[in-house]
C-alpha cells in the first residue's frame, strides 16, 4: 500500500507541476474576451516567461497555440497542424526563416480564432519543416487588428 500511495503521490505531484510549467510558457491558454459598445472585440494577453506574447486559439477547428510574431509575413503553420484543420498545400514558394531558407506552400485560413477575435480568410503558409501546435501569428493576421502594449499586457482590439 505504501509503495501504491507513493507511486499516486508522484503521478499526482507530476500532473500538477506539467500544469504549472504550460502555464508559464502560456498564460493565455483560453483568452478571455471583452466587447465594447462599438461592436469591437478586445482580448488581453500577458506576457510569458521568455517576453513572447502566446494564446491558445484555433484554425478552423483544430486547437493550435498562437506564438505573436510581427515580423512574420504570413501566419506560418506546421504541417501536421494545417493538415488537421483541413488546409490543403498551395503553391510552394520559399521563406526566409532564422534557421535559414525553407520551402513552404501557400493557403488560406478560413477561420482563425483568439478568444472572440474570429479572422476569416487569412493568407498563411504551411511549414513541413515546423513541428508541433505553435503557429506563427504572422502580419497577414495582425493587419486586421489593432494592438496595444502597457508592461507586460498586450491588448488586441478588432472591429468587425
Amino acid at each position: 500500500m505504501l509503495i501504491i500511495s507513493c507511486v499516486l503521490g508522484l503521478g499526482l505531484l507530476a500532473l500538477f507541476f506539467d500544469n504549472v510549467l504550460e502555464r508559464r510558457a502560456n498564460p493565455n491558454q483560453n483568452p478571455v474576451s471583452t466587447t465594447g459598445s462599438d461592436g469591437s472585440v478586445e482580448v488581453e494577453l500577458r506576457r510569458n516567461q521568455q517576453g513572447h506574447y502566446v494564446a491558445g486559439g484555433l484554425v478552423n477547428d483544430a486547437r493550435a497555440v498562437f506564438l505573436l510574431d510581427t515580423g512574420a509575413t504570413d501566419v506560418v503553420l506546421p504541417e501536421e497542424l494545417a493538415l488537421t484543420a483541413g488546409l490543403e498545400r498551395g503553391a510552394p514558394t520559399r521563406a526566409s526563416t532564422a534557421n535559414g531558407d525553407v520551402v513552404v506552400y501557400s493557403a488560406t485560413i478560413a477561420e482563425l480564432q483568439i478568444g472572440d477575435i474570429l479572422l476569416t480568410g487569412v493568407r498563411a503558409s504551411i511549414n513541413p519543416a515546423m513541428t508541433g501546435n505553435t503557429v506563427l501569428l504572422g502580419m497577414s493576421a495582425l493587419r486586421h487588428v489593432e494592438f496595444t502594449q502597457r508592461g507586460d499586457q498586450l491588448t488586441l482590439r478588432y472591429i468587425p
